[in-house]
């Protein structure tokens, strides 16, 4: 995955953590009035034609307003670095990551937590490193990338268990 849609994928996930918030359990949304002064500033393109909005997006929109005014200067620039690299997507690669984002949403937790810490122990990896395997999972066949994805899943189920039996057997 090229670092665009990679970018792509943690925006998604960006936004699917604020769909996950508390504010979703609202009954309505909540009136331009009753927002706090920093989510007002924060949403203050959309005060005119918030009563017009649905209630859905105006209980997004407020959660994450709380969300970016919680954010360093450092991470909100992250952010709109990420939100630009989306949109200079093509639909279609914009479509496939969704479809790559609720493929993993879908996965058992334990699944979930395998690949997020094999993509920090990629991220941890020298940059020359990380070429390389990119280029040489690149060149490969989709039939040897399928091959490759099995190894690795057998070999985490193996250290799992091994971890596991440790753990059971420790006084």
């Amino acid at each position: 995955m090229n670092v665009k849609s990679f970018s792509g994928v943690l925006l998604c996930g960006l936004i699917a953590g604020l769909l996950q918030s508390p504010v979703w359990a609202q009954e309505s949304a909540p009136a331009w009035e009753n927002l706090s002064k920093q989510q007002q500033t924060v949403l203050a393109r959309f005060a005119d034609e918030w009563d017009s909005l649905d209630d859905e997006r105006r209980n997004r929109l407020a959660a994450g307003a709380v969300r970016w005014s919680q954010m360093s200067a450092d991470e909100r620039q992250a952010v709109r670095n990420r939100f630009s690299q989306w949109q200079d997507l093509s639909d279609e690669e914009r479509a496939t990551i969704r479809d790559r984002y609720l493929e993993f949403a879908r996965l058992p937790q334990d699944e979930k937590a395998r690949i997020r810490h094999n993509f920090q122990r990629f991220r941890n990896m020298d940059p020359e490193r990380r070429e390389a395997l990119r280029e040489r999972f690149k060149n490969m066949t989709p039939e040897q990338r399928t091959a490759v994805r099995e190894r690795l899943r057998q070999r985490a189920e193996r250290r799992q268990k091994v971890r596991d039996r440790r753990e059971r057997d420790e006084p």
